[in-house]
């Protein structure tokens, strides 16, 4: 009999930073999300191979707030724990209040109103809870105290109050980094495992030089002594002709039957070292030998394939379906179909099988604010879809849309800080036309520091006259090729003349955050407008195995 095989990426496109808990014999990822709408997509495995999204744990239900800005701001890095018949996540809002925990007693929700944590500093916050019930709050921050007296990063805990969601004393420096004063150390997870806490963190920033490495000490606010054979899991030293790149970011989970595993993000590349994906989820089998861990055993390398645990069941679950039609109700919307941004002006509405968006004044192509901008409820962005999961893939509408001058719609291959490809329909005189556009940005310093700005340049690349009034619009995708179709129908389609470069759109050129969404969309750039645009489904075909 063939050997049943856990595949990476185990959740593909960009769901990054995954952190995992078991309950009795079922698994809980929870990824971060960045600016989509809803917040912090939660996975269910039984077997650790198949991973089905079966809620979120930010929606408008329990008050969150996200806005469309630079697609990589928003909520990252979460820690998923559950204890005595709660589940916690902690994590960060930079849209909102900062730091905050919501909790729920079903990981599919619903999930409580955030309990926000003013005294909670840093970034990354990760909660565990001891053997005796004590809980603790782990964090990042310049902590560490350097013999010249100046301070870096590293990573502090402190005791926490649960029941009243308060620190309890103040934090302790507890590790720095395994390399001397490595960049970005992060991500802290903390395990009590025989007679260590083991703090578990990723440092080297999340690109390139990305890792994860590890630290124990006999008491849990004591400082941690490094492992000597840190990084624990890496890829930097494959240079970039490695398939898989950026690894690091990790969380351990044991099985039922005492084997253990690690979830990690990391980035396939395409067509050379291009990571179009943004940051996936990736698992490992490891093991523990003289008190430390061993990821991937035997090669030390993230795999794209290991055998499937024998001991766990082997449960598929259905896969998203290729073709989103919109004749369903608007409470059940589909989980894996997203917003850029909370919806709040409900620029969308469900009527005849049909999704019709309206031309609201925000431009795709407005530029990043950054960071430290006030809180607003109407940056709304009128884009609707998918990750990109898949290396070629084909995507595909079709659309009914009489535009008025300034109006457009059509689809868009998205990427950060207005990196996108729009295949759109416009006004043109009396007439229309159809219009292949890419839209880049410049950006100054970085989206979390004051000087920050961000200047957007758009080009035409090719406009073709087009007066149907419904039409189909088509994008190709082989590796980093793209080409674009419209047409009456899907069997009657005119190419552009003009290839798109998906290597203009990938994370390594604008940034590691995220990845490239396939949307369809309408604005009336900066016009206020009550047109809508009409689209009878989304169709994203993945030509190659996930």
């Amino acid at each position: 009999m063939k050997e049943n095989m856990i595949q990476n990426p185990i959740i593909p496109g960009f769901y990054p930073d995954p952190s995992i808990c078991r309950v009795g014999e079922d698994y809980y990822i929870c990824c971060s999300s960045f600016e989509i709408y809803p917040g912090l997509p939660i996975f269910h495995s039984r077997d650790l191979a198949h991973w089905e999204l079966i809620g979120h744990a930010l929606t408008a239900e329990n008050d969150f707030h996200v806005d469309a800005n630079s697609w990589a701001g928003g909520v990252m890095a979460p820690t998923i724990r559950y204890h005595k018949g709660l589940f916690y996540i902690i994590n960060c809002n930079f849209a909102d209040e900062g730091n905050f925990i919501v909790t729920a007693t079903n990981p599919a929700g619903p999930w409580s109103k955030p309990h926000w944590l003013s005294d909670v500093p840093g970034i990354d916050a990760s909660i565990f809870f001891d053997d005796d019930d004590t809980c603790y709050i782990m964090g990042t921050g310049d902590v560490i105290k350097n013999p010249d007296g100046t301070t870096g990063r590293g990573i502090w805990a402190a005791e926490y109050d649960i029941e009243n969601f308060r620190l309890i004393g103040e934090p302790v420096a507890i590790w720095d980094s395994a390399l001397r004063v490595a960049a970005s150390p992060e991500a802290p997870h903390l395990y009590h495992i025989g007679d260590y806490y083991y703090l578990l963190i990723a440092e080297g920033g999340t690109e390139h030089y990305h890792c994860a490495a590890i630290a124990r000490s006999r008491t849990v606010l004591g400082f941690y002594e490094g492992y000597p054979g840190n990084p624990i899991m890496t890829h930097r030293h494959l240079g970039t002709h490695a398939g898989i790149a950026n690894v690091g970011h990790a969380d351990f989970v044991q099985t039922q039957y005492g084997d253990w595993y690690a979830v990690m993000l990391a980035s396939r590349t395409i067509d050379g070292y291009y990571k179009n994906f943004g940051r996936e989820t990736f698992l490992c089998p490891m093991e523990w030998e003289r008190g430390w861990p061993i990821l991937s055993p035997q090669t030390g390398m993230l795999e794209a394939a290991y055998p499937a645990d024998e001991k766990l069941p082997w449960i598929a679950y259905e896969k998203e379906p290729e073709k989103d039609t919109f004749d369903f109700a608007m409470e059940k919307w589909p989980m894996h179909l997203v917003f850029w941004g909370r919806p709040y002006r409900n620029y969308c509405r469900l009527q005849d099988g049909q999704l019709h968006i309206r031309c609201i004044p925000r431009p795709l192509a407005q530029p990043v604010k950054g960071f430290g901008y006030p809180k607003t409820k109407d940056a709304d962005a009128p884009v609707i879809g998918r990750r990109q999961r898949s290396v070629n893939f084909d995507l595909q509408t079709r659309m009914t849309f009489v535009p008025d001058e300034s109006e457009e719609a059509g689809l868009v291959l998205m990427q950060a800080s207005c990196h996108q490809y729009l295949l759109r329909k416009v006004k043109r005189g009396e007439g229309f036309a159809i219009q292949l556009v890419c839209n880049t940005s410049t950006l100054h310093s970085f989206a979390w520091l004051p000087d920050f700005s961000c200047e957007v340049h758009t080009e035409v690349l090719e406009e073709i006259p087009c007066d149907l009034e419904t039409v189909v619009l088509r994008v190709e995708a082989k590796g980093q090729d793209y080409r674009f179709f419209f047409g009456a129908d899907e069997n009657h389609l005119t190419e552009m003349n003009h290839h798109g470069d998906g290597r203009i759109i990938n994370p390594e050129e604008v940034g590691p955050m995220v990845g490239t969404f396939l949307a369809i969309y309408a604005s009336g750039n900066e016009k206020e407008s009550e047109n809508e645009a009409a689209f009878d489904y989304l169709q994203v075909q993945e030509r190659d195995e996930i």
